[in-house]
């Protein structure tokens, strides 16, 4: 194999299986299924080439990469500018000025990846602080007029997780053949 051939994507995950359908408490099922989901998205990223990773195979021009980015990103907008009302830096770097997703200049796939990881442990300590009728503050990334409770954020997370997982299948495909779950 070429060096650009060479599967370099993150090292295939364990994915989470899916909440066991006996799981009754809300907070367990919304983490357990953001679980499932970032597990689906890493185990279909993985052993993807950096070139594959890079490249966009639909008319859009988004990328495995961009994607991945773009998921870690909503999920900081989400909890930490939004339910936290915390401080973040460029809050949309993921979109140029076109809209069109984008992954800043010198990231690594592995620091994409560790940055995703980062942003799921503290996502999960900070909704096993709260309770999902908290509201988040005003000041941030909402208004008070707008301030959503974190069930409806978590809420929100998770549709966004599951649509970027059924895009990522069909970019998998496309890419080496890969289907299901997984994506090998």
């Amino acid at each position: 194999m070429t060096p650009d051939t060479t599967p370099t994507g993150p090292t295939a995950p364990t994915a989470a299986p899916e909440p066991s359908p006996r799981v009754s408490d809300p907070k367990e099922l919304l983490l357990g299924y953001l679980d499932h989901y970032r597990g689906v998205l890493l185990a279909k990223v993985a052993g993807l080439t950096e070139e594959q990773l890079g490249s966009s195979r639909l008319p859009s021009g988004w990328t495995p990469l961009q994607l991945l980015w773009h998921l870690q990103r909503v999920e900081r907008r989400l909890m930490i500018w939004g339910f936290l009302s915390e401080d973040v830096p460029d809050p949309w770097d993921d979109h140029r000025q076109d809209g069109r997703w984008t992954v800043p200049q010198g990231l690594t796939v592995a620091e994409v990846t560790r940055l995703f990881r980062d942003q799921a442990e503290r996502t999960r300590a900070i909704v096993t602080a709260a309770d999902l009728a908290d509201t988040a503050p005003a000041g941030g990334r909402f208004q008070e007029e707008e301030a959503p409770t974190l069930g409806w954020i978590l809420h929100h997370l998770l549709q966004e997780y599951a649509r970027h997982a059924g895009h990522l299948d069909i970019v998998r495909e496309l890419a080496d053949g890969g289907t299901g779950e997984t994506g090998v």
